[in-house]
């Protein structure tokens, strides 16, 4: 496999939280852990996914997943594709590993860690067809603004390692988090904006592949506005 380069200090777009675990969601994190997860090196070494998954697939990386009700749902319903799913938090890396292994999933594999240097560390370019980054921590605070993963770096990063022709999807509920990416992606020229209707502003319609979490639900009926946007790998 190739090397890779190390990654430079950085500012972290996450606080890891002692949040409660379930007793079946610990047991799934020993126990599920070996189907599927996706143990990583402490040398940088870029991840083989055809001999992870046993096959040559078209490959979707959600970010930040949550509890795994999203990409739960997508693995489910397109078999031809294989998900990876990257979270930081324990209790949601368990949830979607019980779920997975209900469901009797073998297009999943789940990485418990920062996906900023899994994307510099262990991904070859061009190496996914679809990234999902949907409901980022917003980081409300203007002086923790720096800290949210839509930055200018990190769409780069993003688009070396989605293949030309691959897609990037967002989503928020928080507005001027939206404005924010639609200007820093928007300002990248290896991204074009997928949203062809002016009267749009650039966001798209909700769409259907996109499950409607527990959160989004929670946002819902607090009267939160959800921008989603849709952007494609150019070159």
């Amino acid at each position: 496999m190739e090397d890779v380069a190390p990654p430079q200090r950085r500012i972290r777009s996450f606080v890891l939280r002692a949040g409660r675990i379930t007793a079946a969601q610990q047991r799934a994190l020993t126990e599920l852990w070996p189907r599927y997860g996706i143990d990583l090196p402490q040398a940088p070494i870029l991840l083989d996914f055809d001999l992870l998954f046993g096959r040559k697939a078209p490959r979707s990386l959600e970010i930040g997943f949550g509890n795994g009700d999203n990409l739960l749902g997508l693995a489910n319903a397109h078999p031809e594709r294989d998900f990876i799913g990257v979270e930081v938090h324990r209790a949601g890396v368990g949830h979607l590993l019980l779920a997975a292994h209900e469901a009797e999933l073998t297009n999943l594999r789940v990485i418990c860690h920062d996906a900023v240097e899994v994307l510099e560390r262990y991904l070859a370019p061009d190496s996914l067809d679809e990234v999902l980054i949907l409901f980022p921590d917003p980081w409300h605070k203007k002086r923790h603004h720096k800290r949210r993963l839509i930055q200018p770096a990190f769409v780069n990063l993003l688009a070396s390692r989605v293949a030309p022709g691959g897609r990037l999807q967002l989503a928020t509920d928080w507005e001027p988090y939206a404005a924010q990416m639609l200007e820093v992606v928007g300002a990248d020229a290896q991204f074009k904006n997928l949203a062809r209707d002016a009267a749009t502003a650039g966001f798209m319609p909700r769409p259907d592949w996109r499950a409607l979490t527990r959160f989004e639900r929670r946002g819902q009926r607090l009267g939160h506005g959800v921008w989603d946007l849709s952007f494609e790998r150019v070159g």
